[in-house]
């Protein structure tokens, strides 16, 4: 009869000295039970151990570790058989497809790249909380877009030889419109003068988008205004906050610049 004396690696890590203690043992042999893509070779580069070596309880943590940290696995399990260590893996599944929909503002060739650059592209291994934190970075660009309404739907669907094609298809909405450019602290210059130097405005003309909010326009503004100080003598000038809050409804964008004038 087979001895399973580690299952999960959660359990092993917290649990291992209390609750499998099992007597050591020199291996004679290992084999490994479950591979689809990965090579025997790569496996067992990863374990940290070979034959004739003495396994124990801390081995078997190293070597449940050394196995996850290569990414190629979600469940691992060790047993022993006389003295034959047996592992068996369940291998992550590879991307054989990826797609992205309904994108405009942001080119879809430099969206996949992106996408590459983080590991989430064809034949690569799949990792669900991978592809979490590419939709959370997705929502932070558009965010600086001013697309607070955006939605991002991602589906994974499973395929033939342990492979999933993934897909995200997002609805962009409508930038959100500025309604409202507050200045506070200002005495020297009127708020409208240094407001109407902006690019981002309230109001946009029939050939601008100047009320649609940008993160890149409004920190291209800060600098215009802190230009517009330093040209005129006041060197001291400083922005010491910038507020921007939108409506419920995320459609409308209010912006408020604290500044500090200073001495000329």
């Amino acid at each position: 009869m087979k001895k399973k004396f580690l299952i999960l690696v959660a359990l092993v890590l917290v649990f291992a000295s209390k609750s499998w203690a099992f007597d050591s043992f020199v291996i004679k042999d290992i084999q490994v039970v479950g591979l689809q893509r990965i090579s025997l070779g790569a496996v067992l580069n990863d374990l940290t151990l070979k034959v004739g070596d003495t396994f124990n309880e801390k081995r078997s943590i190293e070597v449940i570790r050394s196995l996850f940290k290569s990414g190629f696995y979600h469940d691992i399990s060790l047993e022993r058989d006389n003295d034959v260590l047996i592992v068996t893996v369940k291998e992550r599944p590879a991307i054989a497809s990826i797609a992205v929909t309904g994108n405009k503002d942001i080119d879809t060739d430099t969206m996949m790249a992106e996408l590459k650059k983080l590991g989430l592209a064809e034949n690569q291994i799949f990792n669900r909380s991978l592809l979490d934190n590419v939709e959370q970075g997705l929502r932070q660009q558009y965010f600086s877009l001013g697309k607070y309404g955006m939605k991002i739907t991602s589906k994974v669907v499973p395929k033939d030889q342990n492979r999933v094609d993934v897909s995200l298809q997002i609805r962009e909405g409508k930038a959100a419109e500025i309604r409202r450019i507050n200045i506070v602290g200002n005495t020297v210059y009127d708020e409208e003068d240094l407001v109407g130097r902006f690019e981002l405005a309230e109001e946009a003309t029939f050939f601008s988008d100047a009320d649609k909010y940008s993160q890149p326009k409004l920190r291209a503004d800060l600098e215009t205004l802190r230009s517009y100080y330093l040209d005129r003598g006041f060197i001291n000038f400083k922005i010491l906050s910038t507020q921007v809050t939108i409506s419920p409804n995320k459609k409308d964008i209010f912006i408020t610049i604290n500044i500090s004038e200073g001495e000329k």
